[in-house]
């Protein structure tokens, strides 16, 4: 062997290599963008979860002292609901995709300054063990202060535990949902930046320009496709969740229209994406820039309501949040205004996006 040819040859190969987008992406951003998006979602413990309080004794002096030392654990952050009875308090905690909440009884202050015995009752969902372990450690750990405190040691203020909405789901119920969006997301966001960037290299849009076909007409025939591929894949992950794993969940004809505008939604970014690039390779690295915050970001491996309080923020910008949340609601916690409301976010987004995709797209480089 000669290391003149060795060097001449990893010279050619280091040029290729630095041309080209999408190797550098992978190689040198891609290990980047996964260290920060898990450090952001998995370093979360300066945002503690959220305690919801429903306060049936209307904020009396023992009700102060409980939550003043559930506060100071630091664990939990408490944030009190109106609205729901004590009764439906586990149904909206479901309904709205809390995993935690703590039902102060009416009376309970009169109990507390006689020293009388009462439960608190903590509700916990199984599925969030994060969030479900530290608001058990913090009401516990207020409850055997206010009994060291307040009775010597007597215990009068008991704590009593059931799940969100009666129902103990699993992580996989909780997965089905989040995998169904990341399909919606990447295969016709991938396919149609590939697609749109190298057709336009290749010349393949001005021959299509010489036929009858529009603008229009070719993307609808794309978001077609990728309507029959999410419904397929969609129903794979569902019967797979359900025959392999015994997955609980909850089908109705809510989940189509999200397994039908998402696709619409992603097919019309992805042709955006590759209309605004320059190149195939440029197109590949704004697709990625824009998917990758997505797939870890918008609830498909991790609920957002685990993430530090800016990140949630964040996640809700993104148009995948909103197809998650919305099969979520339908498929697991039953709330139909909800779903609507996603629904909504998610068609305007398509909408839009569609537009300024024939916008930026042309047949023919001017």
């Amino acid at each position: 062997m000669k290391l003149r040819n060795i060097l001449a040859d990893f010279s050619i190969t280091q040029k290729g290599y630095i041309r080209s987008g999408v190797g550098l992406f992978f190689s040198l951003v891609f290990p980047l963008v996964l260290i920060g998006l898990f450090g952001l979602i998995l370093g979360s413990s300066g945002s503690p979860p959220t305690l919801y309080v429903l306060d049936a004794d209307h904020n009396s002096l023992g009700d102060q002292e409980l939550l003043y030392l559930i506060n100071e654990t630091k664990a939990v952050h408490v944030a009190f609901v109106n609205g729901p009875s004590p009764s439906g308090f586990s149904g909206y905690l479901d309904q709205n995709g809390y995993s935690i909440g703590l039902l102060i009884p009416a009376g309970f202050g009169t109990a507390f300054l006689e020293h009388d015995p009462v439960n608190v009752s903590l509700i916990v969902n199984p599925g969030d063990a994060a969030s479900s372990g530290a608001a058990i450690g913090a009401v516990q750990a207020a409850v055997n202060y206010l009994n060291l405190k307040a009775a010597n040691g007597t215990p009068f203020v008991g704590l009593s535990m059931s799940q969100v909405g009666g129902v103990s789901y699993t992580e996989i119920d909780y997965l089905v949902p989040g995998l169904i969006g990341f399909a919606v997301l990447t295969s016709p966001m991938f396919a149609m930046v590939d697609v749109t960037s190298s057709y336009r290299k290749d010349g393949l849009f001005r021959q299509l320009s010489l036929t009858p076909l529009t603008r229009a007409e070719w993307l609808s025939a794309k978001v077609l496709w990728y309507c029959v591929i999410t419904l397929a894949s969609a129903a794979i992950m569902i019967g797979a969740g359900y025959g392999l794993f015994g997955a609980r969940l909850s089908l109705s004809p809510s989940i189509l229209p999200f397994l039908l505008v998402g696709p619409f939604m992603f097919v019309s970014l992805g042709m955006l994406a590759g209309s605004v690039a320059k190149t195939p390779e440029s197109a590949a690295i704004i697709g990625n820039i824009i998917s990758f915050p997505m797939m870890f970001l918008s609830g498909t491996f991790f609920p957002v309501q685990s993430f530090p309080t800016y990140l949630q923020v964040f996640a809700r910008v993104l148009p995948l949040y909103y197809v998650i949340d919305g099969l979520d609601s339908v498929m697991l916690y039953g709330n139909g205004g909800r779903a609507l409301f996603d629904l909504a976010v998610v068609t305007v987004l398509a909408i839009i996006i569609f537009l300024a995709a024939i916008v930026a797209f042309r047949w023919r480089e001017e």
